[in-house]
């Protein structure tokens, strides 16, 4: 039989000791997170870059340090034109080049990088239409995204290796630079993240969405290990996966791929298609990214 007082074998007292000390715990919480900075609760809430249609809104409330540089290309006259975002760090911080899909160097490109700024990285996107626009013009130039598009297809292999060198060293120059490099590629750009780790030996990472593998007899010569990430809607890109990884493997090096079911081609842009399958794919890639991109740029 319980006393008086009594519940389940804990006093009134007790309980009301226990719920005191929570309230106690919750206030001083509260207290503790006041003297946190806007920019702390904005990075945690914007866990992942964001879609498409909310690009120029990230841009405009990002606390970061996003600027544009011109980098100059060996022989001398020609630049290229990029957009550069720093984390808010105290230590030195790995370069990731942020490669553009085939539209170009777009808002949405531009808060991929500040995303990745929120992450911890220096992150570079390079317009790699620089000077070839009308007027001698980028992306900007172009009438309209059809436009884009033919000139971005129209880029040849040699010149963009030309441009991603010259932005890689810019970046590993940068005082804030801890010397480290990685590329991060979208579609056409990731297509060009995986070719570009065939030419360049000294990148440290390489990360390839959707896009697709390349000639496997130019594999041999990858030093960097590549992540791949691919939804599985996507039959176009993905029946290159297996070529590239079944010779990855005979050749000793690292590949992972990594298929999201349901997800369509540009689901990180387009995080609202595929009823809600892209975005799923987004929230369960983006980590996967950074935590491989910080694996391998310590």
């Amino acid at each position: 039989m319980r006393g008086p007082g009594k519940s389940g074998g804990l006093t009134v007292r007790g309980a009301r000791s226990i719920i005191a000390g929570m309230k106690h715990l919750a206030t001083a919480l509260v207290v503790a997170l006041s003297f946190l900075p806007v920019s702390t609760f904005a990075q945690v809430a914007a866990a992942l870059p964001p879609g498409e249609k909310d690009a120029k809104a990230r841009l405009n409330s990002s606390s970061r340090h996003g600027e544009y540089a011109k980098i100059a290309l060996p022989g001398g006259g020609a630049q290229v034109n990029a957009y550069v975002v720093f984390p808010e760090r105290k230590e030195k911080a790995p370069v990731v080049i942020v490669i553009q899909e085939i539209f170009g160097l777009s808002d949405w490109i531009r808060s991929v990088a500040d995303q990745l700024a929120a992450d911890g990285f220096i992150a570079i996107a390079p317009d790699l239409l620089s000077g070839k626009g009308p007027n001698g013009g980028g992306t900007e130039a172009f009438a309209d995204r059809d436009s884009v598009t033919k000139a971005v297809r129209d880029l040849k292999p040699d010149d963009v290796d030309k441009m991603l060198n010259a932005v890689r060293e810019y970046g590993m120059k940068l005082p804030a630079s801890n010397g480290k490099t990685a590329t991060v590629g979208f579609c056409w750009g990731g297509m060009t993240s995986f070719r570009y780790a065939t030419t360049q030996p000294e990148l440290n990472a390489a990360v390839v969405y959707y896009g697709t593998s390349p000639d496997t007899a130019s594999l041999d010569k990858i030093k960097a290990p590549v992540l791949g990430i691919y939804g599985s809607d996507d039959a176009r890109v993905n029946n290159t996966i297996k070529p590239a990884e079944d010779k990855m493997k005979q050749l000793n090096k690292a590949y992972t791929p990594k298929m999201y079911e349901g997800a369509g081609h540009g689901f990180l842009r387009q995080q609202d298609g595929k009823e809600g399958a892209n975005k799923k794919a987004a929230e369960q890639a983006w980590p996967e990214t950074i935590k491989f991109l910080r694996e391998n740029t310590k």
